[in-house]
């Protein structure tokens, strides 16, 4: 495949893109290095960690076969404290945008989001202001978490004037570019993989600036309120046909899948309900928002999840840190609490699976697998500590953090 207009990174990880002022872009490779993380009070970035919450937590996206996860979404769905991994590169990215195009202090974030495209999924010619209600966005940056060639081939980025014409991303790379005509562009096809971006666009205009909206929404959330209760931070779904793929068929359910239980599949889990059958009388909607078990093989994990949200979370967590790291942890490991599956709880693992996955098939095309993670249920019983750690941090952190947003109307981690 042709590399023309590629540059290679410098050595401080910028390529020299704005010979062409007539459409000034930039291209920043490996931007979420180590070294340019270094100053952030928050911790480094780690990419992977962008991924989990995106795994966890993505809804059907704007166009065919595309998934994403945005800020608001977090907050609807009770993980208004999974908004702190975004802040350090959404400020990095900020700053690095008012820099290069000269408005420093001029720009507001207009939105902010992870966004992966699966097989299939593709963009034509357009610019990023190309609709009535898109014309308030004046710039654009796109990072890529992960890599072409490596997690997934096809969608390669072309401009349609200037240089550099193609860009081949590599996890931790960031393109920068105007929204306006000046950088017409357009994503090839995705052929295999998810390609997965972290996506914001910036506008002078106030009235859209997103963390206005956002902190808005967090004034109404529970996280706001001085009622404490044990676990506020477990989360909660949205609307089913939020999650059903694809999504034109979410108001019938008669084939595609459910993207929660989709991700589940692909990992090797299934799972069951608290009193181990389905009821006829209960919508399948609703048995996901019911305390479930997680089932891999012929083993049931002897503890409840409050929904499907809560129990698919900790399985990407537990993808996230990888047994290997796990079994380094402080945390003592718990007794593990693993029975063998049921003739009864066979048959509804079954029934459940054929309501979640009409086309099983589908979802394993759509997200290439789900990682090469070996099970082993002793790091299993540890991620539960250390998810519930991870989040309660996070939770109390958000606590402690919002009064200062809330008088700056802005959403900021220094």
């Amino acid at each position: 495949m042709s590399s023309a207009g590629i540059h290679s990174p410098t050595a401080t990880g910028t390529s020299n893109s704005m010979a062409d002022s007539e459409h000034p872009r930039l291209i920043l490779h490996d931007f979420l290095s180590p070294d340019l993380c270094k100053g952030f009070t928050y911790k480094s970035i780690d990419l992977q960690e962008l991924e989990f919450i995106h795994k966890s937590c993505s809804t059907i996206g704007y166009r065919e076969n595309v998934f994403s996860t945005t800020l608001s979404h977090l907050i609807a769905t009770n993980s208004p404290h999974l908004i702190l991994p975004f802040l350090p590169i959404r400020e990095k990215l900020k700053e690095k945008v008012e820099e290069f195009f000269g408005c420093e202090y001029e720009l507001f974030i207009e939105f902010t989001g992870l966004i992966s495209w699966c097989k299939g999924a593709s963009i034509g010619w357009h610019s990023d202001d190309n609709r009535p209600y898109l014309k308030q966005r004046d710039y654009a940056a796109v990072c890529y978490l992960n890599s072409y060639g490596v997690d997934f081939n096809g969608g390669l980025f072309h401009f349609q004037d200037g240089n550099p014409a193609t860009f081949v991303p590599m996890a931790g790379d960031v393109l920068i570019y105007t929204a306006d005509t000046r950088n017409v562009h357009s994503v090839e096809e995705i052929t295999n993989g998810e390609r997965l971006t972290l996506t914001l666009w910036f506008t002078r205009d106030k009235s859209h600036d997103e963390d206005v909206k956002l902190i808005s929404s967090l004034t109404k959330h529970p996280c706001n309120s001085s009622d404490t209760y044990s676990k506020p931070y477990l989360p909660f779904p949205a609307s089913q046909n939020m999650y059903w793929f694809p999504s034109e068929e979410s108001l019938k359910y008669q084939s595609g899948f459910d993207i929660r239980c989709g991700r589940l599949h692909v990992l090797g889990y299934q799972f069951c309900c608290k009193d181990a059958r389905v009821k006829s009388s209960m919508d399948f909607s609703d048995i996901l928002l019911e305390p479930l078990h997680l089932v891999k093989g012929n083993d049931l994990f002897d503890k409840e999840f409050s929904n499907i949200l809560h129990l698919l979370q900790v399985v990407q967590f537990y993808h996230w840190k990888g047994p290997t790291e796990l079994k380094r942890s402080e945390f003592k490991m718990e007794a593990m609490n693993v029975v063998q599956v049921s003739m009864s709880q066979r048959e509804e693992i079954r029934l459940l699976k054929v309501e979640s996955l009409k086309d099983e098939d589908l979802a394993e095309v759509i997200f290439n697998g789900g990682g090469s993670v070996e099970h082993d249920w002793v790091s299993f019983c540890d991620v539960v500590d250390l998810w519930e750690a991870y989040t309660s941090n996070l939770w109390d952190n958000l606590v402690f953090r919002l009064p200062d947003w809330i008088a700056n109307q802005s959403i900021f981690y220094e």
